[in-house]
Order: structure tokens, then C-alpha cells, then sequence
């Protein structure tokens, strides 16, 4: 994360430029297959695999836009489609001509993303050494990660380590932000953090605000935060490491309307949604039930975004996150930024109003128009009421219009252990005008593209 870029050895270079090159043949051969497979039905394979995956968006749509008929008509064709293109081709003897050019593409896109692997410019440790601190203070909250804390002994390692302990209340509601600006006071020098992103966030501020490093322990349920410091999140204990042998990284703090946040902030849908009290009970459940009316219900307010000079207009749900993501993708799942401290915000607008918007998000991804990718230093969201739902590293909450989304850049001093996992930066998206780069020697030009996918450009 950060740090300068080492240069990639003759050995590295001409390894991507080979597994370019593969990339390249592969994708003619696809080509050469479906061409000698017209006779064959290789257009009726192509057009069915498309066909397929257009009316499994639209199923999946009317799933979650609607309810009654119209939802289980939607949760059949979902399953149908793909179904009945399976057996299209086992019934006309397609199935060898499909598994062919399956396997042809499969090839092309793993070459293609091996070489993109291979040629990403390695990055050095960002850390730098630092002292022991002499009063650290780490306030830890029993009850998150289904009791983290207590399962690996956090307490008592940290003590054992010379740090002091704020263990929260589960039955007493604490100002974490209070607790830990008292520390402050009482000549804390580290200031930790053993829970969830939210809680990490409020004392990452107050450690920002007063310059002191910040240790994160990887105590919460998804630990996004952690896992993109590269720390572990299997085993939280390893974490206190860096009370002893630890090393500083300068990472970036995002604010919304004047509250920190490390991961993302959410609007709209998912906002919404995350307000209910059932929600944390039945999150499926709730959503389901919610979703049509937040999706296509009379008078549903919609978000206006001003990104950078950019109108995003209408939008039923926009995220915003401390450093982009690599790719939308990238938010299911175990999602990861590359990098922590380049400075900008990552933002993705989602409208999509009917069956044909989500047939073309499903085929063209990012670059249909139901689907907006930026970055940006500052976001402004608007709406038609005074207030808005918020969901800010998961918690719900509401704030007044306008809502603004900004970022100081490295102003968190973060203390990871020295041995950590690290950050496994994902791959870029495939792009074939940096494929070409790489297969004819272009590889500077190349890996600068990559370089630039990696930090959100």
C-alpha cells in the first residue's frame, strides 16, 4: 500500500508479455471456433448464452422489484433461463461446440489476468519503524464478532503487553469518541480499537485529530478496515503485535458532514434498508419486503450527487468509499481496495428503473448507463427532503441535506504489526487495449494503465 515502486526485473517483463501473447491467441482461437462452429451452431450457442443471461437479469428484476405473481414469475425465469439454454444445447448437440468455446474464453481471461498479475508494479512496505509507545490504550467491545474479544483472550494479551483496557458495556451505550478523547487527556500516547468498523472509525478520528497512532484489532464481524491494512482477520491476538514490533502506515480518513468513516458510506436502497430494527434479525427477509417499494414505489425519493462538477441525477442507491474499489465486483463478498492512501473517493451510482435496464447492466456492466464508476475528492448529495438515511461503515443513520463526502488524505497514523499477512492487491479489469500493450512491448505504457485501474482511475 503506497511506497515506491520497485522495477520489474527482464524475467518479470518478458512473463507478462508471454502470457499476453497467450491471451491474444486465445481469444483468436475463440474466434476461429465460433467461425468454423457457424455450421456447427455456434451462432445459435453464442446467441443463446446471450439471450439466456438477458432473461435471468430480467427474472432477477422482477424478483426483486415486484411481489406477488409477478415475483414468482421472476424467480422461475431466473432459474429457467439458464436451464433451458443447458438443455437447448444437449438437445440439439451443442453441448462439445458450447463447451469449446467456454473453454477457449475461459483460457483467454485467465491468460489475459495472469499477464495483468505478473506485470502490476510491485510496491515496497509503506511502513516505517516505530517506537514502542509507552501508555497505549485500547477499548474493546465484547460483543463484537459474535465476542471476538473474549474468545482470544484480547484483554489479557494487551495487558500482558503493557496496554491499558476500556472493555464497553454491552448493557451501557458508551461515546467511544469521548472515551477515547479522556484518554487523550490522561496522556495515552496509541489509541486501539478491538470491534466493528463503525467504532474504529469514531477513535481513528479522535488518534487523526491529536496525531497519535491508531491500532486496529481485527475484533469485528467483516473487518473490511483490517483485512485492506493487510492485517489478519483470523486470528485478531496477532494484531497486538504491533504494540511491540510495529510500524506506521499513513492512510487516508473520510468524513461525511463532519463524521469519520474508514470504509464506505452508503445512500439510498441499502440505507434504507439497514434502518429497520428487523433488519438485523432477517436481513434477507427485510430487504425483500422493502425492496419494491424502495425500488419503484410512488413518491420514493430519489438522490441527487454532485462528483466533482459531475450531475448524478435520480439515483436509487450511491456509495461512496475511502479509496475505490477496483471494480463494482469488488463490493460483494470479501471486496478490497489496492491501496489506502491515494487520496480520493471512490464512488458508484446505481439507477436502474426497469427490466431492460437490468438486462443491459447485466451485459454491459460498468458501461452501461444504469451504472455510474468515479473518483472524486468531494461529494455532495442531495434529495427533496430535509434528511436522508445514511448507512456509515454499516451503522444506520440519518443526517440533513446536503450530505457531504470528503477525505483527508493521510491523516491516520495506522500501527500494523511488522509480520502481517499484507495486501493482496486484486487484479484490474480486463482491458484489451492494455492486454495489447503488454503482448508488443508496450509494457511501460501498460503497466502504467494498470497501475491506474489499481487506484480506481
Amino acid at each position: 500500500m503506497g511506497g515506491t515502486t520497485r522495477v520489474k526485473g527482464p524475467a518479470r517483463s518478458g512473463a507478462a508479455r508471454l502470457l499476453a501473447r497467450l491471451a491474444v491467441l486465445a481469444a483468436i482461437g475463440s474466434l476461429v471456433v465460433l467461425v468454423l462452429a457457424v455450421g456447427e451452431g455456434g451462432l445459435v450457442v453464442l446467441g443463446a448464452g446471450l439471450l439466456g443471461l438477458v432473461l435471468c437479469a430480467v427474472g432477477l428484476w422482477w424478483f426483486v422489484a415486484h411481489r406477488g405473481a409477478v415475483r414468482l414469475l421472476g424467480a422461475v425465469l431466473a432459474v429457467a433461463a439458464p436451464v433451458a439454454v443447458l438443455v437447448l444445447f444437449a438437445y440439439d448437440g451443442l453441448w462439445l461446440t458450447a463447451l469449446v468455446l467456454l473453454l477457449c474464453w475461459g483460457a483467454t481471461l485467465a491468460f489475459a489476468r495472469a499477464a495483468l498479475r505478473t506485470s502490476r508494479p510491485e510496491r515496497s512496505a509503506a511502513g516505517i519503524a516505530a517506537a514502542r509507545p509507552r501508555r497505549p490504550v485500547l477499548i474493546m467491545n465484547p460483543k463484537s464478532g459474535g465476542g471476538k474479544v473474549g474468545r482470544f483472550g484480547l484483554v489479557e494479551r494487551a495487558e500482558e503487553l503493557g496496554a491499558r483496557v476500556i472493555l464497553l458495556d454491552p448493557s451501557a451505550p458508551a461515546d467511544v469518541a469521548e472515551l477515547a478523547r479522556r484518554a487523550v487527556a490522561e496522556g495515552a500516547d496509541l489509541l486501539g480499537v478491538a470491534g466493528g468498523d463503525g467504532t474504529q472509525a469514531l477513535v481513528a478520528a479522535v488518534a487523526a485529530e491529536h496525531g497519535l497512532p491508531f491500532l486496529v484489532v481485527s475484533a469485528g464481524t467483516r473487518n473490511h478496515f483490517a483485512m485492506d491494512l493487510g492485517l489478519d482477520r483470523s486470528d485478531p491476538s496477532r494484531c497486538l503485535d504491533a504494540l511491540t514490533d510495529g510500524e506506521e502506515l499513513r492512510v487516508d480518513l473520510g468524513d461525511v458532514s463532519g463524521r469519520p468513516f474508514v470504509n464506505t458510506v452508503s445512500f439510498g436502497v441499502y440505507a434504507d434498508v439497514v434502518q429497520r430494527p428487523e433488519y438485523r434479525d432477517d436481513k434477507a427477509g427485510t430487504a425483500l419486503a422493502l425492496m419494491p417499494d424502495l425500488l419503484l414505489g410512488e413518491g420514493v425519493g430519489r438522490l441527487d450527487a454532485q462528483v466533482e462538477g459531475t450531475a448524478l441525477s435520480a439515483q436509487q442507491a450511491l456509495l461512496v468509499s475511502n479509496n475505490p474499489y477496483v471494480s463494482p465486483d469488488e463490493l460483494s463478498g470479501g471486496g478490497r481496495r489496492p491501496r489506502l492512501d491515494a487520496g480520493e473517493l471512490g464512488v458508484i451510482g446505481i439507477r436502474v428503473e426497469d427490466a431492460a435496464q437490468a438486462a443491459a447492466l447485466a451485459l454491459r456492466g460498468s458501461q452501461s448507463t444504469g451504472l455510474t464508476v468515479m473518483t472524486a475528492q468531494r461529494v455532495e448529495v442531495t434529495a427533496d427532503t430535509d434528511e436522508i438515511a445514511v448507512a456509515v461503515d454499516g451503522e444506520a443513520l440519518r443526517m440533513p441535506t446536503p450530505v457531504v463526502c470528503t477525505l483527508r488524505a493521510g491523516a491516520l497514523r495506522a500501527r500494523v504489526p511488522r509480520d502481517r499477512p499484507g495486501v493482496a492487491v486484486p487484479v484490474p479489469p480486463v482491458r484489451w487495449r492494455r492486454i495489447f500493450d503488454l503482448a508488443f512491448g508496450r509494457t511501460e505504457r501498460a503497466a502504467e494503465r494498470t497501475t491506474d485501474d489499481q487506484s480506481g482511475a
